[in-house]
């Protein structure tokens, strides 16, 4: 395995290898998380890097993260040189700024392209997300927020999920039918010979609803409109367990409501995954085939990967892998 990673100093006049001391770990989230690259490097007098500097990492030739030094955390152990710790996000780390933002007739694709242009983002590939959100407005929140609600929009409306990540310094936008881990016909597959350890756990305790209710205060009328979507059955076998929100002006109180209702009324299955064989192509957002006997019950399926960690060392580079859906078969 050829490990490559380089750092620029502040203005980007120079260019660095430094000496890892242990080894180096990136990790992405679905969600909501910029990606992060973290590591230990030998102090060097002739190392000139600082907050702000780039990171480039690749393996085997292959680019993996590109981003900036957010964190510096210098150590001396006894008898040893100076190590300094490392922490390095890619470009989503940007979008944790707040806004205020009104937008009208704009799909997802579109809000993070005028985003990316504002804040002198590069992008890369942004999938057509089809759906045309109205009219919304965006008080004080986080650009991440302003993009996921945009996305939870569109899977409501067109049952198509999407997945924003950076793409060695890009933004990019893919469909998650896009983002299966294969080469030609073979998909990845974890099983009891790939992954080392499991963690499984069946839960209504987050993110579990059999009730949907969403209320918005008609001014034409002023009354309350008030839609709901609920599983009687579900409910005689969880209780109650509602959901509930308001509605922004031109949403569909009803097709919402069902939407979500469809989203939450079921439990929630993650499948951990410690020690994988490392696998570059897998990032948060992959969708990965898993083939697992977990004791009670059994996994053949292919899963959405929610949380990934790659750890790169000299003997070797493994994965943990946090993974959502699939149908357990008991």
């Amino acid at each position: 395995m050829r490990v490559e990673l380089l750092i620029g100093n502040e203005n980007g006049t120079k260019v660095f290898e430094p000496a890892v001391s242990e080894g180096i770990e990136w990790t992405t989230e679905r969600r909501g998380t910029p990606g992060k690259l973290s590591f230990k490097i030998l102090r060097d007098k002739k190392l000139d890097i600082s907050e702000g500097s780039a990171v480039r990492f690749k393996v085997n030739g292959r680019k993996i993260f590109f981003g900036f030094i957010f964190k510096q955390q210098r150590s001396k152990k006894e008898g040893k040189v100076q190590e300094i710790t490392v922490t390095a996000y890619d470009q989503l780390r940007y979008l944790n700024n707040k806004d205020t933002r009104v937008y009208e007739r704009k799909t997802a694709d579109q809000l993070i392209r005028m985003i990316a242009d504002d804040y002198a983002l590069k992008l890369g590939e942004l999938e057509k997300t089809g759906f045309v959100i109205p009219s919304r407005v965006e008080d004080n929140s986080s650009l991440f927020e302003m993009v996921e609600n945009a996305l939870d929009i569109t899977m409501q409306n067109r049952k198509e999920m999407y997945v924003l990540y950076d793409d060695f310094g890009k933004l990019t936008l893919k469909n998650i039918s896009n983002m299966y881990v294969r080469s030609k016909n073979k998909y990845l597959l974890i099983d009891s010979e790939t992954g080392e350890n499991f963690e499984y756990t069946s839960s209504i305790d987050d993110d579990t609803y059999n009730k949907v209710k969403l209320v918005h205060d008609n001014e034409d009328t002023g009354k309350r409109d008030v839609y709901v979507a609920q599983d009687s059955s579900n409910i005689n076998k969880w209780g109650l367990l509602q959901y509930f929100d308001t509605l922004k002006e031109g949403e569909n109180g009803k097709a919402k409501a069902d939407a979500l209702l469809k989203l939450y009324n079921h439990k929630t299955k993650n499948l951990k995954i410690t020690n994988a064989f490392g696998d570059n192509r897998v990032r948060a957002g992959s969708m990965v085939a898993v083939a697992l006997n977990l004791g009670d019950c059994r996994v053949k399926k292919f899963m959405i990967v929610e949380k990934c960690r790659h750890i790169y060392k000299e003997n070797g580079h493994w994965m943990d892998l946090t993974l959502r859906g699939g149908e357990f078969v008991v």
